[in-house]
């Protein structure tokens, strides 16, 4: 990505920055070189995580990736904040002026660009501690008509937009891969953006994932970040780990043992139809791999009537429930992650979080288990979700 257009953008808002809070905390505080210098930090970092080849030391890329990130995430609170700020004090001057009051302009100038740094460098501190521990496992319990007994109580532990990257690598995720391990559940769903990078580059950060051990195995469907990261080489990788790739297909398990079985019938009503689709956006990148619920049906045993999907966007649900399925596991959101993003994701997605109906079906979607960007989150928790099957009747 050509670093000049971000480096340009980046450099201009952040002298937005310096002109309407400097002069203000120039004022208000003798530590307001502080500030300065983290706004100069923050403009000469935050555009190099995009370059996929820094012009550096081996030994300095992952350092000066994670300063540009952590310079991201509090820049954007900083801006955000920024904004408010004026917005606050034209509104307190449009009061003042209309009630015939008198305002202390300096004092409000000073003591808001004070209020901004504090609480955006604070939120920062706070969104970094909630993206860097090993997330919750979120419990959730779907409901579903018609559920055979042998399938009450499937358990799908879900990971969603993992997001291996310039941050999160080997050593975080196989902490994750633990917590999954003690859940014990029947098979592992990974719903997407799990790699922000090359094979080459993460392959090993990556290598942790083939520890993951359910009875029936762990499935992974794509997100739109694998096609920015090279889809094709990824599906081969997560293979050759012992990763199932479902792209538009789908798999019938056997959840009980059939011995004793009396028909087909039996064996069949005891086992769960998997599918997964390609991204939504897939077919931009490849025509080959377009999103398709419907075809990832195909061929499908009638009589197996519980239907899982797994799509790694929302968007993918109202052609999912027109296809039959019951469930559809989807990520992509990470939950808005931090304000003000969490309020843009209802612009774009029919869901932004947790469980919903739609027509017959349900879409359960994950908050993420990693994030993208800065390592922060704020009022959007990552999660490891457990999703446990139950006949709705129960």
């Amino acid at each position: 990505m050509p670093l000049a257009p971000i480096a340009f953008l980046t450099t201009l808002l952040h002298v937005f920055l310096a002109v309407r809070l400097l002069p203000a905390l120039a004022q208000a505080t003798g530590a307001w070189p502080v500030f300065a210098l983290l706004l100069l930090l923050s403009a000469v970092t935050m555009p190099l995580p995009f370059l996929r080849r820094l012009p550096l030391p081996d030994v300095l890329r992952a350092p000066v990736r994670w300063v540009g990130l952590l310079a991201m995430g509090w820049f954007s609170s900083v801006f955000v904040l920024a904004v408010l700020r004026d917005i606050g004090l034209l509104s307190a001057w449009a009061v003042t002026r209309l009630a015939d009051l008198s305002m202390d302009r300096a004092s409000w100038e000073q003591g808001s660009a004070l209020a901004v740094m504090a609480l955006a460098t604070a939120d920062s501190l706070v969104g970094l501690f909630f993206a860097r521990r090993t997330p919750p496992v979120r419990r959730v319990e779907v409901p579903i008509a018609g559920l055979p007994a042998r399938l009450a109580g499937f358990t799908i532990a879900q990971l969603s937009d993992l997001h291996v990257g310039p941050t999160i690598r080997a050593a975080h995720i196989a902490r994750i891969v633990e917590e999954v391990n003690r859940l014990g559940a029947d098979m592992v769903a990974i719903t997407g953006d799990l790699v922000d990078g090359s094979v080459d580059e993460l392959r090993a950060h990556v290598a942790p994932l083939a520890r993951l051990r359910a009875r029936h195995g762990t499935f992974v469907v794509t997100g739109n970040h694998e096609y920015y990261a090279g889809a094709h080489a990824w599906i081969d990788e997560l293979r050759r780990l012992g990763l199932k790739v479902l792209l538009n297909e789908h798999v019938v398990l056997q959840t009980r043992s059939v011995h004793g079985a009396q028909t087909d019938e039996e064996i069949l009503d005891s086992a769960l139809l998997v599918a997964g689709v390609t991204d939504y956006t897939a077919g931009h990148f490849d025509a080959a791999h377009e999103s398709d619920p419907q075809e990832a049906l195909r061929d499908a045993p009638p009589m197996v009537a519980t239907r899982i999907l797994l799509a790694h966007q929302p968007r993918s649900a109202p052609a999912a429930a027109e296809a039959g399925f019951q469930l559809q596991l989807s990520g992509h959101t990470h939950g808005g992650q931090f304000f003000p993003w969490n309020l843009f994701v209802p612009l774009q997605q029919p869901f932004t979080a947790g469980l919903h109906r739609l027509q017959d079906m349900w879409v359960y979607v994950s908050r993420g288990t990693g994030y993208w960007g800065p390592p922060k989150r704020l009022g959007a928790p990552s999660e490891i979700t457990l999703v446990t099957l139950r006949r709705a009747d129960d």
